[in-house]
């Protein structure tokens, strides 16, 4: 049975998100991962809008998914979780400004972890939530690039 989680995992999972080379497009990107939840915050630019000038819905399921998926990974403290299922609910237009999503741990399970997110605008008011279904994977964490140290 693997350890219970401690902040040096918790500072290693937003190790590995910085480090995801698909994370390079989000401006003034912030990460928190604490036990079950999961916050992470960006700047929204014309970069990230789709034809009609606001930002595109791709970027609402990453943010919402990642959160949940780190909320899920905060509990594991050995593997990379995998999302296994995701629904999201596009609520409000966004153009410009900060936004932030927070993720947190529905219900951990030894197999299948459960987490939701919501998406809030830069007036804080919702504009996007996701829920999801996560899996414990064999990638060891240990062995990603990233996560035990600055790439």
């Amino acid at each position: 049975m693997p350890e219970r989680p401690t902040e040096a995992h918790h500072r290693g999972l937003e190790r590995l998100y910085r480090s995801a080379p698909t994370n390079r497009i989000y401006a003034n990107l912030a990460i928190d991962v604490d036990e079950g939840r999961c916050a992470i915050a960006i700047d929204v630019s014309g970069d990230l809008h789709h034809a009609a000038g606001a930002m595109h819905g791709s970027h609402y399921f990453k943010l919402l998914d990642d959160t949940a998926f780190f909320a899920a990974n905060s509990v594991v403290p050995d593997v990379f979780v995998l999302t296994a299922q995701f629904s999201v609910q596009l609520l409000r237009p966004v153009v410009a400004g900060r936004i932030r999503a927070e993720g947190t741990l529905t219900r951990p399970g030894r197999s299948l972890l459960f987490a939701e997110s919501r998406l809030f605008g830069p007036d804080g008011r919702v504009i996007g939530t996701g829920q999801g279904t996560f899996a414990r994977s064999e990638l060891r964490l240990a062995e990603l690039p990233g996560y035990a140290s600055e790439p």
